[in-house]
């Protein structure tokens, strides 16, 4: 089931609820400068991103197992 807006937890992957270990939302909530996010050197596949919840597009990124399923580095 997928969860309610209110309780979205966008340090945690929409799709499968492991910590998605996203640096941009680490910087977010820390305000600790960050290394690039390694969700920044990958292309997600239009089929994965159809599979994210509605309510979670664009508040919580998908973890790094998750995107490995189905994305390619950029110019493949």
């Amino acid at each position: 089931m997928p969860a309610s807006p209110s309780a979205l937890d966008p340090t945690r992957c929409p799709l499968c609820g492991a910590i998605n270990q996203c640096a941009m939302e680490v910087e977010r909530e820390t305000g600790d400068k960050q290394s690039p996010c390694w969700c920044t050197q990958i292309d997600f596949s239009k089929d994965l991103l159809a599979r994210l919840p509605e309510e979670s597009v664009g508040l919580a990124c998908i973890c790094q197992a998750c995107a490995q399923t189905q994305a390619t580095l950029p110019g493949q």
